[in-house]
């Protein structure tokens, strides 16, 4: 932090900071809304996250605040929370924001144990896959709001839960008449008592929940796609148009003003001072965002519980997105981040926008570039885009809850189209059929499953190629594969022929570890019974897991019962110790069988030879 306070550079980090809460401000207004928290939301993770990471992170230029990514997988996590509460965001707010707070304070943890150095090894065809999957769930998702329908308005869709809605009311009603230990069927009045309370405004408020839920996602919105069709809201329409239309076609004419900002000012100028009778977003309060308590006074294991999980993976993309932009922020300013410092940084800019009801978000690419190109020179220039974003919602709240839905709608929908990996998309051709799949495993999964499990699959699968692919590297390099005759290294050549009668050679050419193991225990199969003396040259075994070492153990203690005697060149540090945990050194093999180089070998073999027949 030692340029926290470095005013050398405040005129860059003036305007760096300015321009980049200006970028910022329609962005996290949107994201707001996507999320189904509400614009004010989106604001406020914005303001406290992009102030916060810049005052504890690892990157002197980076800009944070809510991003797509943390976005989506965010609005999966509150809409499966409001679903549990009945549909009442207000009920479901404070186990939502738990969450939050959790995925912070994960964030702080990984940082704190130094995993910031380890987000580099998530394979290239997942993070394509889930890119690309984002990009896609929200094109999707916000067609519907784009076209001006929404499905928990629409009576006759809304009527066909009904009976459903009836069915949920009435078996919360046994549920709870059972935690009360009322005996049903000793008590019917009770029951009916309660049935008869039950109103129509109770059954729509139901009815409309379950639509929404069957209506969310990317299948759900390609469900009802005809339906908003049907019933497309022409104004809305036209303003989410135009919006798209400004946001690309102004970037043609100037880069130096944010074509998003304009494409905002513009649409809702229009829409607010023509009088149209559009859509406005959720009202913004007025007033400094205050903690929502509710979140350690209502606390229940019970409700987050199911999401812990969920909160690790919100965290750990969190910690990728961060890590990747603070790459492209190194690669401007000829600068090194401290990676856990980041995540440290990130994870209490979470933590504390969680608090007062902010969503969860991570350095922003295009906030960061916009900064560094502006003038951004030190953290300060992030924490002046959180305060910029403050005032403009100290100053402006009651002016930006005029803007049109449709406006952020098509915000998002440029959003959506620009996340996308098009370069891995591209690609797909010429790449290996493995990362093929992975990538398409992932994108499927995500876009029409759950977006934190498809990631976990992806890992999964892609580790499962990579240690098949290496373990058949390992098995050939190593010759360990049936009915190969090994070649002899140059310090091999000339080997006295009365030695080479009795003596076979071994070479392990990579690590040993479990995918490899198959293979390397066919090395035993292909030593001949008159062998007397097995060479096993290991100076290119650089790793060795705990695999390794049993089926090395396995193979050893066989040839050692078998009468033979094993001889080992050029151990590396890391398998030698493996094989001394366990005694296979020097209890099964003798320190004077170990040697350092193949000469010395030599020497010691010439002078305790044996009698025998063997080949190389």
């Amino acid at each position: 932090m030692n340029k926290l306070f470095d005013f050398k550079h405040f005129r860059g980090d003036f305007f760096g900071g300015i321009t980049a809460g200006i970028v910022a401000l329609p962005l996290a207004l949107a994201f707001g809304v996507s999320s189904g928290l509400g614009p004010s939301a989106g604001l406020y993770g914005a303001i406290f996250i992009s102030f916060f990471a810049a005052l504890f992170g690892g990157t002197n230029t980076q800009i944070s605040g809510s991003t797509a990514p943390m976005t989506a997988v965010s609005m999966i996590i509150i809409a499966g929370i409001v679903a549990a509460f009945d549909g009442d965001v207000n009920k479901a707010l404070p186990a939502i924001l738990t969450v939050f707070l959790m995925a912070g304070i994960m964030q702080i943890g990984l940082g704190f144990m130094g995993l910031g150095r380890y987000i580099k090894y998530i394979p290239y065809p997942v993070v394509s896959g889930f890119m690309t999957a984002i990009g896609v769930i929200i094109l999707v998702t916000q067609l519907l709001p784009a076209l001006g329908y929404y499905p928990k308005e629409d009576q006759e869709y809304v009527e066909q839960f009904k009976p459903y809605a009836e069915e949920i009311i009435l078996d919360n009603i046994l549920k709870d008449e059972a935690g009360e230990g009322i005996l049903v069927l000793e008590d019917f009045e009770t029951t009916i008592e309660r049935a008869g309370a039950i109103t129509e405004a109770d059954i729509l408020k139901e009815s409309q929940t379950l639509a929404g839920k069957e209506a969310s996602g990317v299948i759900g919105s390609i469900k009802v796609l005809p339906r908003a069709l049907k019933n497309v809201n022409w104004l809305e329409l036209l303003l989410a148009l135009g919006t798209i239309i400004l946001i690309y076609g102004f970037k043609r004419i100037t880069t130096a003003v944010p074509s998003t900002l304009v494409a905002l000012l513009v649409m809702s100028g229009i829409a607010f001072g023509f009088g149209l009778d559009y859509r406005p977003i959720e009202t913004i309060p007025s007033g400094l965002p205050l903690p929502n308590w509710a979140i350690f006074t209502e606390f229940k294991l019970s409700s987050i519980s199911p999401y812990i999980f969920t909160a690790l993976t919100l965290a750990l993309l969190g910690a990728i997105d961060s890590l990747l932009t603070s790459v492209v922020a190194d690669n401007m300013t000829k600068t090194k981040h401290k990676p856990n410092q980041e995540l440290i940084g990130q994870g209490i800019g979470n933590s504390i926008a969680a608090v007062f009801g902010g969503i969860p978000g991570a350095g922003a690419t295009i906030r960061t570039v916009v900064n560094i190109n502006a003038g951004g020179k030190t953290r300060l220039s992030g924490m002046l885009a959180g305060v910029l974003l403050l005032v403009i919602l100290l100053a402006l709240g009651p002016v930006a809850s005029q803007i049109p839905a449709a406006v952020l709608a098509g915000i998002l929908i440029t959003v959506g189209i620009n996340v996308m990996d098009y370069k891995g998309l591209k690609a797909i051709p010429n790449m290996p059929r493995t990362e093929v799949t992975v990538l398409i495993v992932v994108l499927v999964l995500s876009s029409v499953w759950n977006l934190v499990y498809a990631v976990g699959v992806g890992l999964v699968i892609a580790s499962l190629m990579f240690m098949k692919q290496i373990g058949d590297l390992t098995g050939k390099r190593s010759d360990v594969e049936p009915l190969i005759k090994e070649k002899a290294w140059p310090d091999e050549e000339g080997f006295p022929d009365e030695l080479e009668k009795k003596c076979v050679i071994k070479h392990i050419k990579g690590p040993l570890f479990f995918g490899s193991t198959s293979e390397f225990q066919q090395l035993a199969r292909q030593i001949p019974e008159t062998a007397e003396t097995i060479i096993i040259r290991t100076g290119r075994m650089q790793y060795m897991d705990q695999s390794g070492l049993y089926a090395m153990e396995d193979i050893l203690v066989d040839l050692v019962n078998q009468g033979k005697r094993i001889l080992l060149v050029n151990i590396p540090n890391q398998p030698r110790y493996m094989m001394e945990r366990i005694d296979i050194i020097p209890d099964l093999i003798p320190e004077e069988q170990i040697f350092d180089t193949f000469k010395e070998l030599l020497a010691w073999l010439k002078v305790n030879n044996k009698n025998g027949n063997a080949k190389v």
